[in-house]
């Protein structure tokens, strides 16, 4: 007699969302919330803490630098062992760490004391991430996923504007320190949550050969009721569970991740020289500091409502081309920055309508590349990117004020920061290209 027989997959995507599946993704998003406030929390006490030791602005480069280096590091080293150990366990290492090394920097000493902690904060950091996006969309139905993992990013604008406003309410009563204590305290209270509610993924469990009870208690969790012998799979091609990181570079993905990779390094690059310094190109365009600040503020309040809308669009057309439409037209209203003038009202509408392109398409293009890999390497594919992407940023930051100093005009300065998204654009359809071949080759065989 046949024994019954589930596939982990195609069961979660047959199935209404359980109320547990909206507790594992609140619990991602105070995860990514977190995380985002902590990785922007350096900007907002740099003022104060440069002040309190004295130090100049290339002196404090280092600290700044730092975390972003930690943040690729962590992303890269955290997806293979998340591969190996699971998700749950890798992240809940990943929000412990970033917890008490946030609270440690607020005990630090000098400059280098700092930058040391703030590049081990970065690794935690970087490795919390992709593993949130790795477990959340492992448990969601394909047909609502692209939505509902955009939403848990939104927690990461939100933990960043977090930041500015306890900076503010803060540091004038308690001082610089008591900021890095808040970004520390308030994760490590949500620790014990987390190692009580998260559970380990289910495709995970079914996929490494887990106890069939262990399977069907996670599942259990999400309403199913399954007999004794029940046997858990998930129907994905056999691959070598031993090296993931390998796995990206087989004849069947190669294409796909460098194509991931490319789109994702682009996006950052273009978000971090817009965010950067575009208040900057504002003031010295004769803008005051409050009006440029407040308009550059308006990129990212698009880019939180462009972040859900793209992530609706992907779930009902096809991903690839939904993420390079976002890309290419947050390339043009950039370029089309260029020809406005800085009193014109359509500088606003600009400005929020690139932040709703470019990062609706960045936050889709973290929904979308889970669905790319499967489950024995998913971890790794996905914080791969996530780490390459970083450099993106890292390189943006460094080649922003090199730009600026050649004395450009608007017009021409704005199409250099517009034309990255449209590398991105034909990076993400190459990406779709590379997947069709795939699934073609895997059909064949």
């Amino acid at each position: 007699m046949l024994k019954p027989h589930v596939d982990v997959k195609d069961w979660i995507d047959s199935r209404p969302i359980a109320a547990y599946q909206w507790l594992i993704l609140t619990l991602c998003f105070l995860i990514v919330l977190f995380d985002g406030f902590d990785v922007a929390v350096m900007g907002f006490i740099a003022p104060s803490l440069m002040q309190d030791w004295g130090l100049s602005r290339a002196a404090f480069g280092p600290v700044m630098s730092a975390g972003m280096i930690g943040l690729a590091i962590g992303a890269l080293a955290a997806g293979p062992y998340a591969d190996r150990l699971g998700r749950r366990k890798v992240l809940l290492i990943a929000v412990t760490g970033f917890s008490v090394l946030s609270l440690a920097c607020a005990f630090a000493r000098s400059p280098y004391e700092l930058a040391a902690l703030r590049l081990l904060t970065g690794v935690a950091l970087g490795a919390a991430m992709p593993n949130c996006t790795t477990l959340l969309a492992e448990f969601l139905p394909e047909r609502s996923r692209s939505l509902l993992i955009t939403l848990m990013f939104t927690g990461f604008n939100m933990g960043s504007g977090l930041g500015g406003f306890l900076a503010a309410w803060l540091i004038p009563q308690h001082g610089w320190q008591s900021v890095l204590l808040a970004g520390g305290l308030m994760p490590l209270a949500l620790v014990p949550a987390l190692w009580w509610l998260l559970p380990e993924s289910a495709r995970f469990l079914a996929n490494r050969k887990a106890p069939a009870e262990q399977v069907a208690a996670v599942l259990g969790k999400l309403g199913g009721r399954f007999a004794a012998d029940t046997q858990f799979t998930v129907s994905e091609p056999s691959v070598n569970q031993k090296a993931p990181a390998r796995q990206l570079f087989t004849e069947r993905y190669h294409f796909g991740t460098l194509a991931l990779w490319a789109t994702y390094f682009m996006g950052l690059l273009v978000i971090y020289l817009t965010m950067g310094w575009l208040p900057t190109l504002l003031r010295d365009g004769g803008l005051s500091i409050e009006r440029a600040a407040t308009i550059t503020g308006l990129f990212q309040l698009g880019g939180t409502v462009g972040a859900l809308v793209v992530g609706w669009v992907m779930d009902r057309r096809n991903p690839n081309r939904v993420i390079a439409t976002a890309y290419a037209l947050g390339g043009l209203c950039i370029v089309s920055l260029g020809a406005l003038s800085l009193e014109s009202s359509l500088l606003v509408i600009g400005v929020t309508a690139a932040g709703f392109c470019m990062s609706g398409a960045q936050t889709g293009l973290n929904a979308f590349a889970p669905s790319y890999y499967p489950t024995q390497f998913r971890a790794t594919g996905v914080s791969w990117m996530l780490g390459i992407g970083r450099f993106g940023a890292i390189f943006g930051s460094l080649i922003g004020g090199a730009v600026l100093s050649l004395g450009l005009g608007l017009p021409l300065l704005f199409t250099f920061l517009g034309l990255p998204a449209f590398i991105a654009a034909l990076a993400i359809l190459a990406n779709g290209h590379a997947r069709r071949r795939a699934n073609a080759a895997a059909a064949a065989q």
